[in-house]
């Protein structure tokens, strides 16, 4: 069987029918399509539109309200803090860049402060952390000690003030509510 045979331009209007046919199918067929296509479209542009306006940081630890906070780009560790409340009295801020600047993601860790009794009983009995200087240790610092409230730290510092700086821990013996018993349970965490 033999095909007729067509002109150029006959076949240039059959391709120019062909394409537009082709165009129409197609738009329509995407206009079907167009909500799953534009809500994924939705989706990407506002996940990678939020990271770049603002980001999600994980604030945990001694913090009053520990979650994940949306934040604004930008923001620093301090900006994090101040939406989870701020940090609990047991929060050791020292130990936490607040001025640091914020990645999306990020995990704000605010630890709990280590007392001497706390390193003592995690220890087994004996001071993990560094000896309190009896000479320049704070009211704070001698009241974590072991047996030794409020009252007898501000002694022990009364003490220092009235009679100088300690010479030797047996000294403590010397201020009232330090007895052999107390002095035996402190001799290894202070230093003179």
């Amino acid at each position: 069987m033999k095909l007729p045979e067509i002109s150029r331009h006959q076949a240039i209007v059959v391709c120019v029918l062909a394409l537009t046919v082709l165009v129409v199918a197609g738009k329509l067929l995407g206009a079907r399509h167009s909500p799953a296509r534009s809500s994924v479209r939705v989706k990407l542009v506002g996940a990678g539109g939020s990271s770049r306006s603002q980001l999600l940081v994980d604030v945990s630890g001694a913090v009053r309200r520990p979650g994940v906070y949306r934040l604004p780009a930008g923001s620093r560790i301090n900006d994090a803090l101040v939406k989870a409340g701020g940090a609990t009295r047991a929060g050791d801020l020292t130990l936490v860049n607040r001025a640091a600047p914020l990645t999306d993601g990020q995990q704000v860790l605010v630890p709990v402060k280590v007392t001497a009794t706390a390193a003592t009983a995690a220890s087994g009995g004996s001071a993990a952390a560094a000896p309190i200087h009896l000479n320049t240790a704070t009211l704070e610092q001698l009241d974590e000690l072991p047996g030794v409230g409020p009252a007898t730290a501000q002694r022990i510092i009364d003490y220092r003030t009235t009679n100088g700086p300690f010479k030797s821990v047996d000294e403590l013996d010397a201020v009232s509510g330090i007895g052999p018993a107390k002095l035996a349970e402190v001799r290894d965490l202070v230093v003179p």
